[in-house]
């Protein structure tokens, strides 16, 4: 306790290399946590984007749905499995849906992006219980409707309820607004598959999205259907399908926080160990006398090595709230394995703040640990003899 006690009023007589210091740390950390939130806010919304009980269906070879092909045979068969799970009306929870890319254009900079159009029908909503129309109505099918998810709402021009987007050389009329819980799907605009299909003169789906009756069967369904030599089809995990999307992107993300954090680091922990060493070097003599009166190095180590970490663990602090912020921001940015537009946020979770403050206090620690050996090497009657005693 004393040495506690001995530690924190150092510091606070100290106060503003102190708070320099724990201004440089912070800025480390915040740095560090923002980046693992973005690749983690990135995570979450491909990864929300799928249902552990839906299955994608793609042809075979095929990465993406814009890259796949179902031809109407094929998704006939699909639907008639008798793993698939009905609604109350009988009828099978299964979509074969066409995704194709559009450009719109963006509310801030006027500049072009590619946003995914989904041509689907009305038990995709059965399908996606994460979907909620927040504004207006569904699309009716046989028509040009669609309906437009939130983010498309928020970052795209006349994308309003009762507004018009020309594509595919017709016009479609925007009859609703819908969010997806945060996921990708509120990146997309939805409209009824047969006229998007007739207006890309498509005669194949990109994918059959179905819902499993018995989640657990996904192993022998997935064996039947790729055995099938009329399909020649692959077989995932909507919510593997998703984090598979997320992957490359994550990981630049997650490189370019270390390759960041990294230098900044370096900076910050020589600002750490410059404030420690002046802090030791004023104290040298006060150090002697602590020495003479019987404390051990063990104790002089202790006490110097727990004001690094009082600064780390102070600048953790402040890094980690000051990044918790972020999580009110969203961003937009292309997702390379689409090539389409994709809006997410930053997500903070435990095991993020927790890295951030372990972070700074190794920071803390390394600033410190250097003038603290220095401080326990230093002869009793040397370090007396800089007071004159």
């Amino acid at each position: 306790m004393l040495i506690f006690s001995y530690s924190l009023r150092n510091l606070l007589a100290r106060r503003l290399t102190t708070a320099l210091t724990i201004g440089g740390l912070t800025l480390v950390v915040f740095v560090f946590v923002a980046a693992l939130m973005l690749a983690h806010g990135l995570e979450t919304t491909l990864i929300g984007t799928g249902l552990p009980d839906n299955v994608l269906i793609l042809r075979k070879g095929a990465n993406t749905e814009i890259a796949s092909g179902i031809y109407r045979e094929q998704a006939g068969i699909l639907k008639t499995h008798p793993q698939i799970a009905h609604n109350s009306a009988g009828q099978p929870l299964a979509a074969a849906e066409l995704a194709v890319l559009i450009t719109l254009y963006k509310h801030d900079r006027n500049s072009p992006a590619n946003v995914v159009a989904r041509g689907t029908v009305p038990e995709a909503l059965l399908i996606r219980p994460q979907i909620h129309l927040r504004q207006g109505r569904a699309w009716q099918p046989g028509t040009t409707e669609i309906i437009v998810g939130d983010q498309i709402a928020r970052r795209f021009q006349h994308v309003g309820v009762g507004q018009q987007l020309r594509f595919a050389r017709r016009e479609w009329t925007i009859v609703g607004i819908f969010d997806a819980e945060g996921s990708g799907f509120e990146s997309e605009i939805w409209g009824d598959v047969e006229q998007l299909m007739a207006a890309y003169g498509r005669d194949s789906f990109s994918s059959l999205t179905m819902r499993l009756a018995v989640p657990a069967s996904f192993g022998s369904l997935k064996t039947q259907l790729e055995n099938d030599p009329r399909l020649s089809l692959q077989i995932k995990r909507e919510v593997d399908y998703y984090a598979e999307k997320s992957g490359s992107l994550s990981i630049f993300i997650r490189l370019l926080a270390l390759v960041l954090t990294s230098v900044f680091a370096v900076g910050a922990v020589l600002g750490a160990a410059m404030t420690m060493h002046g802090s030791v070097s004023n104290r040298t003599a006060e150090i002697g006398t602590l020495r003479a009166l019987g404390f051990s190095r063990r104790h002089i180590l202790a006490a110097i090595l727990l004001e690094s970490l009082f600064i780390g663990g102070a600048a953790g602090v402040a890094g980690v709230a000051g990044a918790s912020a972020l999580q009110s921001v969203t961003i937009s940015t292309m997702n390379w394995s689409t090539f389409s537009e994709l809006a997410f946020g930053f997500a903070l979770s435990p095991a993020i703040a927790l890295s951030g403050l372990l972070f700074s206090l190794i920071m803390g620690g390394l600033g410190g640990l250097f003038p603290a050996i220095r401080a326990v090497r230093l002869p009793v009657v040397v370090a007396l003899a800089s007071r004159g005693v």
